[in-house]
């Protein structure tokens, strides 16, 4: 465990990251959503979508209404899930 709590293999992970997007899903993501989908087994929630990109490759999805998150489960993604929740409850508050 790090000083932070987190396990030492996803404290370095995250801190290793280059960039991190988040963005609203755009139709040009259908095949990488479709492959997020499968990778994770889930149905992936209703639109809108925001996205999450890490290094330019998409590894999560969330819900703007709600804020449910479905994530490649082979890539660590803790952090990001984080930042698409409250990137989420950002935009249904000042809606």
């Amino acid at each position: 465990m790090t000083s932070r709590g987190l396990p030492a293999t996803v404290a370095s992970v995250v801190g290793g990251r280059g960039r991190i997007s988040l963005r609203r899903a755009l139709p040009s993501d259908g095949p990488a959503l479709a492959r997020l989908q499968e990778l994770a087994d889930r149905r992936l929630p209703d639109a809108p979508l925001l996205v999450a990109e890490v290094d330019g490759e998409l590894v999560a999805a969330a819900a703007v209404e709600g804020g449910d998150v479905v994530t490649d489960p082979f890539r660590v993604t803790l952090d990001v899930q984080e930042l698409l929740r409250l990137r989420s409850s950002q935009l249904r508050a000042a809606a």
